[in-house]
């Protein structure tokens, strides 16, 4: 039997390529091999902003809570601040309790209980309501620019005044892909963007306790 050498002999890389290429095409599996391959970014885009979201949604309610929480201890007198009491808190205690209502989530270095650079909090009392502020302090006039902490005080007041409590919080965005379209602060240092800012605020009147 005569062997046809010309099929014995090896075909150039690219034409055998192109002829697996067409072999994974025409199958099904292959298909849908290369259907799952054009799909897959956008596909985990989608899964890891709905997985960050939902983080940073639940690290907004604790740290919401925790406003709530801290404010009515002030407001009723369980947290007071130089009254000569035994229930009077410095900044670091009261960032301490803060801390701790959000330990869940969140944790609080012992560095970041004096020096925050990651969880703000602005304890004022003010005359009237209408004093107390309504808008994020920036570095900018950019809607996205970095917090500004500079006016930042701890200094509740007593009985019967008007006290507000924010709280800020630079929460960490991990996927790289989302992170563009998540955070919503700039780095003032020019820096790519990495952090979602969660805010909670409560103002009130504290009670005229004893």
């Amino acid at each position: 039997m005569r062997v046809d050498e010309h099929h014995l002999a090896p075909k150039p890389d690219g034409v055998a390529r192109h002829a697996a290429w067409r072999r994974i095409w025409r199958s099904p599996d292959g298909a849908a091999a290369i259907e799952f391959a054009i799909l897959a970014i956008p596909y985990f885009m989608i899964i890891f902003a709905i997985i960050e979201t939902f983080v940073a949604f639940t690290a907004e309610q604790l740290v919401s809570n925790a406003v709530e929480t801290l404010s009515r201890q002030l407001r009723t007198g369980q947290i007071t601040y130089a009254l000569g009491r035994t229930t009077d808190k410095t900044e670091p205690q009261f960032r301490k309790i803060f801390c701790d209502e959000v330990s869940i989530l969140i944790r609080c270095s012992e560095q970041e209980l004096t020096t925050p650079k990651l969880l703000y909090l602005d304890v004022r009392s003010f005359a009237t309501f209408a004093q107390i502020p309504t808008t994020i302090p920036r570095m900018s006039t950019d809607t996205y620019a970095d917090l500004n902490p500079a006016s930042f005080k701890y200094a509740p007041g007593g009985p019967k005044t008007i006290n507000m409590v924010r709280a800020y919080y630079r929460w960490q965005i991990i996927t790289d892909l989302v992170r563009p379209y998540i955070t919503n602060i700039r780095p003032n240092n020019g820096s790519l963007p990495s952090d979602f800012l969660i805010i909670g605020t409560a103002a009130f009147q504290n009670e005229d306790y004893p």
